[in-house]
């Protein structure tokens, strides 16, 4: 019996401002590169098609500005991009927690969230070295299961790793 698969694309924010430093790290914004670089990746997931069934996001302000911004470019309705407390400050345990509640209906998802979370959780689902995922990152990782909750460690396949600096972008 062949499996179906399911696609986790993590996705780490835009660049953010660090420069107002009495304003607290949920509330940090965009950049002015963390916004041009936002559009160049999103214009890149719609160029080749890339449309998940569910985006989830960190609701820190420079996430949900990344989220809604791909939302927009790639036609995906902003009202149903879904904010995961969990996802800001976080770590393993709670992004498992989060992929096994996906619906199984599902078969690709868009997580959009924080290092060095994210890093650490697209290791451990795939096996491979990803380091440090930049900024506006995206990693691809493909698994052969019928259910979110059937994935194991390193039982991923990283189908993509994209990420603005691959690119000359001007």
């Amino acid at each position: 019996m062949s499996k179906n698969t399911k696609k986790i694309y993590l996705i780490r924010h835009a660049k953010s401002s660090q420069k107002e430093l009495d304003l607290d790290d949920f509330d940090r914004p965009l950049n002015k590169r963390g916004k041009r670089d936002v559009v160049f990746m999103a214009k890149r997931l719609k160029h080749f098609g890339i449309k998940p069934d569910l985006i989830i996001s960190s609701p820190a302000l420079r996430a949900t500005t990344t989220a809604q911004e791909i939302a927009k470019i790639i036609k995906y309705k902003e009202e149903d991009i879904v904010y995961e407390l969990a996802l800001y400050a976080s770590n393993y345990e709670k992004y498992r927690y989060l992929i096994d509640s996906i619906d199984p209906a599902c078969k690709s998802v868009f997580i959009i969230a924080h290092n060095p979370e994210m890093t650490e959780v697209g290791e451990r689902l795939s096996g491979a070295i990803l380091t440090d995922i930049p900024s506006c990152a995206i990693v691809c990782i493909e698994f052969l299961v019928d259910s979110f909750t059937d994935i194991k460690e390193e039982s991923g396949k990283v189908l993509f790793f994209d990420y603005p600096k691959k690119h000359k972008i001007d």
